[in-house]
């Protein structure tokens, strides 16, 4: 259920009505605009039945959803969600750039990537300390003492830090030592971690599950937000098809849908559904295009030999040119107000 109000409500009404709904143990979700407040109910609305909000001199009308997400649903909340990290912020036109390998794999790989990508304009550090691989005999990760680097790095260069996060048990061990905690797409329907992280306080980063539809990644992104975290990146990063000449499908028209159905932030991962270098710099261009929110590329300073994903992975000379491309691409479609 949504309740519009008369652009005259006022705090009091505002707060008197959320707390006769919050009386009856339903939850709410309030959103001020320029214009009007619009507060979401959560929950049962017969237990509504015997209070006549409709009939409020505050209210405009009342709204049923019939969408199975409600909070990520722009019905809820009209206006774009801007995520701001540390003084950075995503979505609303504001671009997020994440950048680094892989996987960590020490302090000197870690800074010379860093110190590359940011001069270049990447504006957060990712790293993987915790590495979900197909095969069990394949590295690992450093865990802790990558996210110990992670951390260290990211201090020295002034940049936030994103790092995937496998499992419950680890949820906050990684949250002390990154800014955003990211969602694989193996665990973009592990329920019980998706709720672990929704009781963080740290923005997550949810990537699409390989086989998900769009509809499925908005309620897996409902799970983190109906635990109270309300800052969810969504993340594409291909899809399985048919295909096989390369490693995904990169959805782009992904993001106009999501653009339309959901107000939280919409990023590209173009090296994983690429799965080759040379593909990364064309689907993150097109991505800029369709006005994603942000994107997140692998780079390696010596891809040839490294532990995980080396292929995929562009050089920092290669993502400086990339970065160049999209100061370009990013004003005339009017994002990017934060690359410079």
């Amino acid at each position: 259920m949504i309740i519009v109000l008369k652009p005259t409500a006022n705090r009091e009404e505002i707060d008197h009505i959320v707390n006769m709904i919050e009386k009856v143990g339903l939850k709410t979700n309030v959103s001020t605009g320029e214009m009007q407040t619009i507060i979401g109910v959560i929950g049962d609305k017969t237990k509504l039945a015997n209070y006549p909000i409709a009939s409020l001199a505050s209210v405009e009308k009342v709204l049923q959803v019939s969408k199975p997400y409600k909070l990520a649903s722009r019905d809820f909340h009209p206006s774009d969600t801007i995520i701001e990290v540390n003084g950075v912020k995503i979505g609303g036109g504001n671009l997020g750039i994440m950048a680094g390998p892989c996987s960590i794999e020490n302090e000197k790989q870690m800074s010379e990537i860093a110190e590359k990508v940011k001069s270049s304009g990447a504006n957060f550090l990712r790293g993987g300390a915790y590495k979900p691989r197909t095969s069990p005999y394949s590295f690992q990760g450093l865990e802790e003492d990558g996210l110990k680097i992670l951390k260290k790095v990211g201090k020295k260069f002034d940049m936030s830090t994103v790092s995937e996060v496998m499992d419950t048990s680890v949820v906050l061990l990684i949250s002390k030592y990154v800014d955003i905690l990211q969602i694989g797409t193996r665990n973009a329907q592990n329920f019980a971690l998706l709720k672990a992280v929704g009781k963080t306080d740290k923005p997550v980063l949810l990537k699409r599950g390989m086989s998900m539809t769009i509809e499925e990644w908005l309620m897996s992104a409902e799970y983190i937000m109906s635990e109270g975290n309300q800052n969810v990146i969504l993340c594409e990063r291909g899809i399985r098809t048919f295909e096989t000449a390369y490693r995904n499908t990169l959805d782009l028209m992904a993001i106009p849908v999501l653009k339309e159905k959901t107000h939280l932030p919409v990023i590209v991962d173009p090296s994983h559904a690429a799965g080759l270098w040379q593909y990364v710099t064309p689907m993150a261009l097109a991505s800029i295009a369709a006005k994603t929110d942000g994107l997140m590329i692998e780079v390696h300073n010596n891809p040839e030999i490294a532990v995980s994903d080396g292929a995929q992975s562009l050089k920092p000379d290669k993502f400086a040119i990339l970065m160049d491309e999209i100061k370009k691409i990013a004003p005339v479609v009017g994002i990017g107000h934060n690359i410079v």
